[in-house]
């Protein structure tokens, strides 16, 4: 069966990001130091949104966005003061309509350079839903199986966080029944 969304944005083939119009939250910035540049200056979190009969959640992100046409989580910078459990959650609600009243957090994995950090949440979906586009940051959004995720072309930290998470989620797979 194709989970898949064939979903766009009318701005999807868009080269370059939308005229901000509101103010900007103090987290969404650049911060940059011996490991790379990084976007969010209080860090970033993403959402891993796991349906046991779809699989993960990846958004394709829009071209004119930090490795855009790549594959990875819906998710961003953290506002002044957020968890990261909080921020991703509003991320993902934000950039994909993932409800936070229908998934469950299981875990979080971090990837700390000091200077700059992602969190992880991974979420299991405890009621069926599905994402839409809610922001010109996603060019598609798709539910794909879990031996598929590494076909997509990944955003390159999520890639190298993949292989870790891999065998989480088939532990998950194995006590769902799949």
């Amino acid at each position: 069966m194709d989970h898949s969304l064939a979903a766009t944005s009318p701005d999807a083939n868009l080269m370059f990001p939308p005229l901000r119009t509101g103010p900007r939250d103090p987290g969404d910035a650049w911060v940059e130091g011996d490991h790379g540049k990084f976007w969010g200056r209080f860090g970033a979190a993403g959402v891993l949104a796991y349906d046991p009969g779809k699989g993960v959640l990846l958004q394709h992100r829009a071209l004119w966005s930090h490795n855009g046409g790549t594959w990875g989580l819906p998710g961003g910078a953290l506002h002044q003061g957020e968890d990261a459990v909080t921020g991703a959650l509003r991320e993902a609600h934000e950039e994909a309509a993932v409800p936070a009243a229908d998934v469950s957090v299981l875990f979080t994995s971090v990837l700390d350079v000091g200077y700059w950090s992602y969190t992880t949440v991974v979420v299991l979906v405890t009621a069926p839903f599905d994402p839409v586009i809610s922001d010109p940051e996603s060019l598609e959004l798709q539910w794909v199986p879990l031996a598929e995720v590494d076909l997509k072309e990944l955003h390159p930290g999520f890639a190298k966080s993949w292989p870790d998470l891999l065998p989480r989620m088939l532990e998950l797979a194995a006590v769902a029944g799949q």
